[in-house]
């Protein structure tokens, strides 16, 4: 026999979707992440630059390479050139490896901050396993005190 269908039933799946995907996106996660976007779009603007202005020049300068050159293939009837323009992949190379060893030494250093919360809280930890609770000194006092009466 088919199920039948309840239009209510549908109704609270669509609004459980709804707030289900509301609560997902006023989470603070997605916002980090839309943050780290677009600080990360900025900070490959810096790259670029560097690479560009600064690392491409000084490369053509000590091996005498184009580095923004490119190779004409052939030029079409109407005048327009087919190249390939290797200098842009090189440059683009060239940046990827500097973003790679910066969020290489940024997760390095996050890490390391990591690893000294933990033993912080671990340290913290054992001080206050090895310090008696007032409750356990109280108990600990009575039994004493017991002793001594016998």
């Amino acid at each position: 026999m088919a199920k039948k269908i309840d239009k209510e039933e549908i109704t609270k799946k669509g609004k459980g979707f709804i707030s289900e995907f509301k609560d997902f996106v006023l989470k603070g996660n997605v916002m980090d992440m839309a943050i780290g976007v677009i600080i990360g779009g900025a900070f490959a603007g810096i790259v670029n630059a560097l690479t560009e202005d600064f690392i491409n020049p000084v490369i053509n300068l000590l091996g005498g390479a184009d580095v923004a050159g490119e190779v004409v293939i052939k030029t079409l009837s109407d005048g327009t050139k087919v190249s390939l323009n290797y200098g842009h992949f090189i440059t683009q190379i060239i940046n990827f490896l500097i973003m790679a060893f910066v969020l290489f030494l940024l997760l390095k250093g996050f890490n390391k901050i990591i690893e000294a919360g933990k033993k912080k809280l671990i340290k913290e930890k054992e001080e206050e396993a090895a310090k008696k609770s007032d409750e356990v000194v109280l108990l600990e006092e009575i039994r004493d005190l017991l002793k001594k009466q016998k």
